[in-house]
């Protein structure tokens, strides 16, 4: 059986944890730049505030109920993280940390009463941690994030949801929109409902010939664990994280190409170790910039470009080569930037990856062993080196 632990509403539980006064109140987090909800205690949720929103939009709301409005501490969110994990890990050697704040356990089969189980870890990490956790235990990676879900929306399940029948397995897609399928992306989910496939179960219940000509290769790996066929193995990254980006808005606007071209390295940099820590590389990477939309009276642009890398790379020297040519080629001068963003697409794993007929192997292992370093380096001081091509 496999686990899914997912850590409920994490930014704002690591913000009680330091404050408690905030238990039982409204909370939203705040991105740093343009002041945009990031995450909402379920007080907030209830108020009607959604993930996203800028502030301005819900200001009436959040000065009539008296929101709490806090920063992100991401430092913060980062170290409650490891104690999570590492909470995790004492408990069940087998673990594979997905995100900052949800990890899949493998479970033995001589555990003995996993609901049971299940309970025990939820105290655990509140004890040691004081994190609330939801955990959905299930046959495969898909259905325990099904089940975490169950866990997280209903009180009844008390913070784990088994499914471990044939019955509850029909019941639990039955009761899920195609949206919501781990692995299922937004465009997908539309195609399939435009052919009147809206739910879990109606896709499950399709022939491997229907599902062939509707998905691909991973859309069937998602029928198969769908129908209780464990197939997604360790570290495998799914459809909705075939991409990674980092953005950020910016205090004041922008004019300067090199503060600009200062932030595009941070965001490469940032990407970079995201990729080597999940052992993907990128074969595409792509840049966003605009103006302020909320100063129209001031002139406005917005420009993306992208460009396919030679070969797939997780080398942040190469990363940032390309990163600063795009810059270069979207940068008009004159014009205050608000937001900057880079994202790498068409991810591939470790496993995946095939030399070029002309790229040199040597220096490929020892621009390797040079990220590997850098990679020691920031996780002992975060942020104490960026390399920039010509360091």
């Amino acid at each position: 059986m496999i686990a899914l632990v997912d850590c409920n509403n994490f930014f704002v539980s690591c913000e009680r944890v330091v404050d408690p006064s905030l238990n039982g109140c409204p909370v939203i987090v705040l991105s740093g730049g343009d002041g945009c909800v990031v995450a909402m205690s379920n007080e907030a949720k209830r108020l009607g505030i959604t993930r996203g929103i800028p502030l301005f939009k819900i200001r009436d709301i959040v000065e009539a109920h008296n929101v709490a409005k806090i920063r992100g501490h991401h430092d913060l969110y980062r170290k409650t993280s490891l104690k999570v994990m590492k909470t995790l890990s004492s408990i069940v050697k087998d673990i594979e940390c997905y995100s900052i704040d949800e990890a899949f356990l493998h479970l033995s089969p001589q555990l003995g009463d996993i609901a049971e189980f299940g309970h025990y870890v939820v105290d655990e990490v509140m004890l040691k941690t004081g994190i609330p956790v939801s955990i959905g235990i299930a046959q495969t990676k898909t259905l325990a994030k099904l089940a975490a879900r169950f866990a997280k929306k209903y009180p009844g399940y008390n913070g784990v949801c088994v499914i471990d029948t044939d019955e509850k397995q029909q019941k639990a897609i039955a009761l899920t929109d195609i949206s919501d399928i781990w692995g299922i992306g937004p465009r997908l989910a539309d195609r399939l409902k435009m052919v009147g496939i809206k739910t879990a179960a109606q896709f499950a219940s399709l022939n491997l010939a229907q599902v062939n000509t509707l998905v691909s290769i991973t859309g069937q790996r998602t029928w198969r664990e769908l129908n209780g066929e464990a197939c997604i193995e360790h570290d495998y990254v799914p459809p909705e994280r075939r991409s990674l980006t980092s953005s950020r808005s910016f205090e004041h606007d922008v004019y300067d190409f090199e503060f600009l071209r200062k932030a595009v390295i941070g965001h490469v940099s940032t990407l970079g170790r995201r990729l080597r820590r999940q052992k993907c590389h990128a074969g595409e990477i792509s840049i966003y910039l605009r103006t302020n939309p909320f100063k129209p009276h001031l002139p406005q642009t917005r420009g993306t470009a992208k460009t396919t890398l030679p070969s797939p790379t997780s080398d942040t020297l190469t990363l940032t080569t390309a990163a600063i040519n795009l810059l270069k080629a979207v940068y008009k001068q004159g014009y205050g930037y608000k937001k900057a963003g880079i994202t790498l697409s068409r991810l591939i794993g470790d496993d995946e990856v095939q030399l070029g007929l002309f790229d040199d192997l040597d220096d490929f292992n020892r621009r390797r062993r040079l990220m590997d370093t850098l990679d020691r380096l920031n996780s002992s001081i975060p942020g104490a080196i960026s390399l920039v091509p010509g360091d």
